[in-house]
């Protein structure tokens, strides 16, 4: 049996706040991906709350998008 992850008020807070600047910056969830050489399925994961990056891949985020992890921090 496989087991759920359960989704924390952070990493979904985190995720959507990647997806707005995502979004304000015009870029897909493809885009995004391939920028920073990740799968687009994890990308959609981050932004649903089902994955949390680790601190060097939110600093590729940031990079990708133009923005300073400062920007996606508080969330």
């Amino acid at each position: 049996m496989s087991k759920v992850k359960k989704i924390t008020e952070q990493d979904y807070r985190l995720g959507r706040k990647i997806q707005k600047i995502r979004k304000v910056k015009g870029l897909t969830q493809e885009q995004l991906a391939e920028k920073i050489k990740v799968s687009t399925t994890f990308i959609g994961y981050v932004e649903t709350g089902y994955r949390r990056p680790n601190l060097k891949m939110i600093y590729k985020i940031a990079r990708a998008l133009d923005a300073k992890v400062k920007d996606i921090f508080p969330f």
